[in-house]
């Protein structure tokens, strides 16, 4: 099959379209035939040698197509299901992926639209799981205009919080169509929390990772009320909480969100497709910021 890889860290040009041997799933996974697959920030980071060391390396965390082989165990799904998910291993950006984690596509998704789902609700919902998000709770989310961040505004408003969001003021309206109230981030952002919510929230999700933690945790009212996505370092600092998949898994959202979809109470925007041969140009597009959405591999594969 052919697979994204690279050999050497570096800029989008180290990124290779090789033929990798078929990959077989284990017991209660599944392998699909990949339509499509999901790009996300992690990926140039694990390019440029800022995360995993090992070489050479496999990209693609997410992934939507059609089932071809069934694991041990699995009776939820059939060969020929379309299906939604995670892969294990960080190698769906390929003709066939193992999916450790899956869940059938909504029936009014399309492959691109389900292929760029499963990261940015997982992480979503396990933050907000992680936070205690209730209805009548208020949450702040810092950096809510990006997937993880619309996505946490949508589910945290689904789970009948009052949400309040930071964002560029080019995208206001769109937190405000989410359910959020918008305010701009930056200097001074204490100030316009409490000029919407005086006394403060009862949490904070930091998605953004722009050094705002100080504030977050004054907002929230302590360390054990903010939890951090994207600011390691910070984390660390301030004795906050750094929400990474290897402390639990919120595999529950994949199955969960059909009905939110359906009903109209969820949607995770698609930017912009690419095909696999042009996956440098994905990441120098996601790179650069200059879209607002999701980045998708579309496979024609000839599995």
């Amino acid at each position: 099959m052919k697979a994204v890889r690279f050999n050497r860290f570096g800029g989008p040009e180290v990124l290779e379209i090789v033929d990798l041997p078929d990959p077989h799933p284990g017991p209660g996974e599944v392998r699909i035939a990949v339509r499509a697959a999901g790009i996300n920030a992690s990926d140039w980071k694990k390019r440029q040698g800022l995360m995993d060391q090992e070489l050479p390396q496999t990209l693609g965390h997410e992934a939507s197509g059609i089932v071809d082989e069934i694991g041990a165990g699995v009776v939820d799904v059939a060969v020929g299901d379309r299906v939604f998910g995670a892969s294990g291993e960080s190698a769906s950006q390929a003709e066939l992926a193992v999916l450790s984690f899956y869940a059938p596509i909504p029936p009014s998704l399309d492959f691109v639209g389900a292929a760029g789902l499963p990261a940015a609700l997982e992480t979503a919902t396990r933050a907000l799981d992680q936070l205690g998000v209730v209805g009548g709770s208020a949450v702040l989310v810092s950096g809510a205009s990006g997937s993880v961040g619309s996505a946490a505004v949508q589910l945290a408003v689904a789970r009948g919080a009052r949400v309040i969001g930071t964002a560029g003021r080019s995208n206001q309206d769109y937190l405000r169509s989410l359910g959020a109230e918008p305010i701009e981030y930056g200097d001074g952002l204490v100030d316009r929390v409490h000029a919407l919510a005086p006394d403060g929230v009862d949490s904070a999700l930091d998605v953004a990772g722009s050094g705002v933690l100080p504030e977050l945790i004054a907002l929230a009212g302590g360390t054990e009320h903010v939890v951090t996505i994207a600011d390691f370092a910070g984390a660390q600092e301030h004795g906050v909480r750094f929400s990474r998949g290897d402390d639990g898994r919120a595999v529950h959202a994949l199955r969960e969100i059909g009905a939110m979809i359906e009903s109209g109470q969820f949607s995770l925007p698609v930017a912009q497709t690419v095909s696999l041969g042009d996956v440098a140009e994905a990441h120098r597009v996601g790179e650069a910021g200059r879209v607002h959405g999701k980045l998708v591999l579309v496979i024609d594969s000839g599995h």
